[in-house]
């Protein structure tokens, strides 16, 4: 049994290094040539004076040196910092500063925004680039192109460790919709616990393909995606980005693909562009959809459109995954399943902590060897998130319905009190996007002097449909639910802000909204 990832994906290429890993833009790796990469990598960073420990972020696209890099600084003791490569200045200052970030792998916008604050970021020492920067770089970094960190690694015979299951392996931020980010400290053990419960419950094999356009800067795309594609000697199709059109073309195409995972904006971004091109996908053996709540109506049209039935799982950066729908049996829509082999999950009250029945809504609470070890250098907020028996509060609520499955309702602090009542925005959202005037919908509290606070739903119409009624939607919702759970006041906008991974940011919103009405 291999103690690490790392471990895990070396002992793969040692046995079969001809067995095809990652095709990236007509680039194609085997086993053996990543792993060749990966120590040159290691062994150069452990050149430039990395030593164990020690943090490097990766402020990267998708590309086969994000692999690279993210394996190397692993195989050299080193602690990996995932960025965002949609954050900029603010972002970028708070999560490499906290880390406290020796060195940094990116590109040339990457290298310039960093350049700006080098001011902020004293610990950081050495810039490896994938591509040349396009200005001048202040002279108090060191300036390494990764082919050349590469060929000075592979010059030398260092020996190389092997991480200990103990060790710190990532610094996950999370993603700050309500306050600064905290870094999660994922060990190695996490990972590997995590990622065979992930593959076990999946059927995961070594003759799977996945076709693979998430981010993996993400906890989705690296943690389960490419993980599981490493862990089980299984090989990927890595893109840049997820274009709709492309991603439909590979999976008609390509019949050596098995897998396809996403978030739900993708789902819809194919459903449209499939109606538009009449390009469908072949069936596949698995799809799945995470990162944020599937609705019913979408979980519908993919299986009426594609046949295919979305496994909708559930999993946060501090934890990995949770819960899964099952591989064999009913993947019920609007449900996140059962928990993964080995983990445990239960719904507690929010006041008294206390376990609750199924069909009765609570806080979330997982334990298990894939939950994080706690906060960087945050002991107050790892204190406030763990009981004395290890469970995690998760922050989001969800409750069990009478065949043991698992729903989320929404985050803790999302739940609207109207009137005394509480309201799930997650429930409203679910019944106004079954009305055909709504395209996308995002339900939020706002301050109300009579009720405490109010359900406002902000509405998306159809492109190139007219714009439904505002009273028209809270008569569609008083039909369908009680009349306190109605909206009270409807918002049409053109989009909803969402971050990279298709979250709407309800507090960008509720900013939005609160400032409009002052």
């Amino acid at each position: 049994m291999p103690s690490s990832l790392l471990e895990a994906f070396l002992d793969h290429a040692h046995r079969t290094p001809e067995r095809p890993l990652l095709t990236f833009e007509g680039e194609a790796y085997t086993y053996g040539s990543l792993a060749g990469r990966v120590a040159g990598f290691a062994r150069g960073l452990r050149q430039l004076g990395l030593q164990r420990g020690e943090r490097v972020a990766l402020f990267l696209e998708n590309s086969p040196q994000f692999a690279i890099a993210y394996l190397g600084v692993q195989h050299a003791g080193g602690v990996v910092v995932l960025v965002n490569t949609a954050y900029r200045q603010v972002e970028l200052a708070h999560i490499l500063s906290d880390a406290e970030v020796r060195a940094c792998v990116t590109g040339a916008s990457g290298a310039a925004e960093l350049a700006a604050l080098r001011e902020q970021l004293p610990s950081l020492q050495w810039l490896v680039t994938v591509e040349a920067p396009a200005a001048a770089l202040p002279a108090s970094l060191t300036v390494v192109p990764f082919q050349t960190l590469l060929g000075q690694g592979a010059a030398t015979s260092e020996p190389l460790e092997l991480p200990r299951p103990e060790e710190l392996a990532v610094l996950g931020y999370t993603s700050g919709t309500t306050g600064r980010s905290k870094g999660a400290m994922l060990l190695h053990r996490n990972l590997l616990a995590n990622v065979k419960a992930v593959t076990e419950a999946w059927r995961w094999t070594d003759v799977d393909r996945l076709l693979l356009t998430l981010p993996l800067f993400h906890t989705h795309g690296l943690m389960v995606g490419l993980h599981g594609t490493l862990y089980t000697g299984a090989s990927v199709d890595l893109r840049r980005k997820f274009v709709a059109l492309e991603a439909l073309e590979a999976l008609r195409d390509d019949a050596s693909l098995t897998m396809f995972f996403g978030v739900p904006t993708m789902y819809g971004r194919l459903l449209e562009e499939s109606r538009r091109t009449g390009v469908k996908p072949r069936r596949l053996r698995l799809w799945v959809s995470g990162s944020a709540p599937l609705s019913p109506q979408l979980f519908g049209d993919i299986e009426a459109e594609f046949g295919a039935r979305i496994l909708e799982r559930y999993g946060m950066t501090e934890t990995l995954m949770n819960t899964t729908n099952p591989y064999d049996g009913e993947r019920r829509p609007g449900t996140v399943g059962f928990p993964y082999p080995g983990q445990e999950a239960r719904v507690v009250d929010v006041r008294t902590r206390q376990p609750l029945g199924r069909g009765e809504t609570g806080e979330i609470e997982v334990r298990g060897p894939h939950v994080f070890a706690g906060y960087w250098r945050r002991p107050d907020a790892t204190a406030e998130s763990f009981d004395p028996e290890g469970w995690f509060r998760t922050g989001d609520l969800g409750e069990y319905d009478a065949d043991g499955y698992l729903r989320i309702t929404g985050r803790a602090r999302e739940l609207i009190i109207s009137g005394g009542f509480n309201v799930y925005p997650r429930e409203v959202e679910e019944v106004l996007a079954t009305h055909p005037g709504v395209a996308e919908v995002a339900v939020l509290g706002l301050p109300d002097a009579d009720f405490g606070e109010q359900v406002v739903a902000v509405v998306v119409p159809p492109a190139g449909a007219p714009a439904p009624e505002a009273q028209a939607l809270v008569d569609w919702c008083k039909d369908r639910l009680a009349s306190f759970k109605k909206p009270r006041r409807v918002v049409l906008v053109e989009a909803l802000p969402r971050n990279a991974l298709g979250k709407v940011q309800k507090h960008l919103l509720r900013d939005r909204l609160v400032g409009a009405a002052r």
